[in-house]
């Protein structure tokens, strides 16, 4: 694989000429131009567009910033907007924040001071303080899924309330009608959005949820074991349970089958964000789907449409979810059925 080193001693050329050329820098000559481009063609030399974005102030390189990469869902995003960005011609510098605010305005100060041509951020919570940070900057900024309304920035979300309502319609209308739920962290606007479509869809069909049948959870497999356990003390009083994601959902699932309740024989369960856990879980997870691919999309167009100067045609974008059911969710058990399994039968 050639290198600039290669381009420049085949054009007769220094590395730094090249480097001019590559960042169509105004003052080379057009026959020296010209040379670097035939050497870059017989060599079929790809440059390194994020090497280049840490090295000059306008270096084709968008900063995406994460709560937490190893939560699949996440991990997800930067691979659809990676994706979107290398078909701009643009790299992709990826920043985790691992869920702290004060790393979250380090990697952004960070993201500034090289110079990126925009940033992409899910912020960690309400609590995140980078708006303020972003407001001392005229670069592009998109705030994708964890957006509040009252910010005029513009953003990439799904919607929320919908996801929850959808939920609840699909274990409403399988004949569930004491239904459990383990939320997001409540301090995350989006966990909030989601519970409340839930409960206005139950309330609609008037079936109450009693604060007991709520379980705040942290989006983690722990989350959703700790559920499951706090649950089971309670003598598991629902016959459906939602969880906020897929994640929390599989450690429910995990922890309930080691006290032999079957899964959907005696609960039902469902998740949210479709990740690959689902088709591989054993019973498969009925889940909420987010568009993650046309989101990632949207957001990177909306970064490319403000460096042409162009006002963005929408300032919050908001994508429907969807549902997708599979194993994991069916009818009410018997009743007789279920108080042997929670072993209150004879």
């Amino acid at each position: 694989m050639a290198s600039i080193k290669d381009i420049a001693r085949l054009a007769g050329v220094s590395v730094s000429t090249v480097s001019r050329v590559l960042t169509d820098h105004p003052l080379v000559g057009e026959a020296t131009r010209a040379r670097v481009q035939r050497a870059i063609d017989e060599t079929q030399y790809q440059p390194n567009l994020l090497a280049r974005g840490l090295r000059s102030r306008s270096g084709t390189v968008i900063g995406l910033v994460v709560p937490e990469i190893l939560l699949e869902a996440f991990a997800t995003l930067v691979h659809f907007t990676q994706l979107s960005c290398a078909e701009h011609g643009y790299g992709l510098l990826v920043g985790s924040t691992g869920g702290s605010p004060e790393a979250e305005g380090a990697f952004i100060e960070d993201l500034l001071r090289r110079h990126v041509d925009g940033i992409i951020f899910s912020r960690v919570s309400d609590r995140s303080r980078v708006i303020k940070v972003m407001d001392r900057s005229n670069i592009p900024v998109v705030i994708f899924d964890r957006s509040l309304k009252r910010e005029n920035i513009p953003s990439v979300v799904l919607d929320n309330p919908l996801a929850g309502s959808m939920a609840a319609e699909h274990l409403l209308r399988l004949g569930h009608r004491a239904i459990g739920v383990v939320t997001g962290p409540q301090d995350i606007a989006l966990s909030r959005d989601r519970h409340r479509g839930f409960v206005a869809a139950l309330s609609r069909h008037g079936v109450r949820l009693p604060d007991s049948w709520v379980f705040e959870g942290d989006f983690r497999l722990e989350g959703g074991r700790e559920a499951a356990e706090a649950f089971l003390e309670e003598g598991l009083p629902f016959t459906a349970l939602w969880c906020h994601n897929d994640l929390m959902a599989l450690g429910a699932m995990r922890t309930f089958a080691r006290h032999g309740i079957r899964i959907p024989g005696d609960l039902s369960v469902m998740g949210m964000d479709n990740t690959s856990l689902c088709e591989i879980s054993d019973p498969t997870l009925s889940t909420v789907t987010q568009p993650f691919e046309d989101m990632c999309r949207r957001a990177v167009e909306l970064i490319m449409g403000m460096r042409s100067g162009r006002r963005p045609p929408e300032r919050r974008v908001v994508l429907p979810p969807g549902i997708i059911a599979r194993e994991s969710s069916a009818g009410p058990p018997r009743a007789s059925s279920r108080s042997s399994a929670l072993g209150d039968g004879p």
